[in-house]
């Protein structure tokens, strides 16, 4: 474990991927929304990466949620694709995380490890930070928003991989995976 002192020290919370760029959702949003779909919204991120901003409605309250997925070692519960996570250190509302996934693409399955800092702002947002890994760059954002008589859940990553692998595939399989992976996110945490 990383001694609290040189932990602390950089502990300084960054910015929040979307800050600034939220908008509010039209009446067809709001309504699939309702009915459970995930909305999901991918653009590039460079030549070789790819960004998504995901959204989901989970009937549970923000505390209820905050609860379960402060609980960092049940992230391979949540996402099919993590086989592992673990926390390394923790200093108050910071994190180090190490997780472990496996990812088939371009009928190559790979696996990827990255370390991760973990800055929370309770019941508001969780926000994901590359320490490094195997990815060039990777940073993601989990909001928690009153919506409703739950919590509008709001995922925003971006992401380059180490392989170069043009950006427009690196969307493609954000978008075919990411709406699934928060279903089955929704159904964990709803049990």
């Amino acid at each position: 474990m990383v001694s609290s002192a040189t932990f602390i020290a950089s502990s300084q919370r960054p910015s929040l991927l979307l800050r600034g760029q939220a908008r509010s959702q039209s009446e067809r949003e709001v309504e699939a929304l309702r009915r459970g779909r995930v909305l999901v919204e991918t653009t590039a991120h460079g030549m070789m990466g790819g960004a998504v901003n995901a959204k989901m409605y989970v009937q549970a309250s923000r505390a209820d949620l905050w609860a379960q997925l402060t609980q960092y070692s049940r992230w391979a519960e949540f996402f099919p694709n993590i086989s592992r996570s673990e926390v390394l250190a923790s200093a108050g509302n910071v994190h180090r995380l190490y997780q472990v996934g496996r990812k088939a693409f371009l009928a190559i399955a790979a696996e990827v490890e990255i370390h991760l800092k973990v800055y929370e702002d309770a019941y508001h947002s969780l926000q994901f930070r590359l320490e490094k890994g195997t990815f060039r760059d990777f940073a993601a954002d989990l909001t928690l928003q009153d919506w409703q008589n739950g919590t509008l859940l709001t995922y925003a990553v971006q992401a380059t991989p180490l392989l170069p692998v043009p950006s427009f595939l690196i969307e493609q399989g954000m978008r075919q995976d990411l709406p699934g992976n928060m279903e089955h996110m929704r159904k964990v945490l709803c049990r």
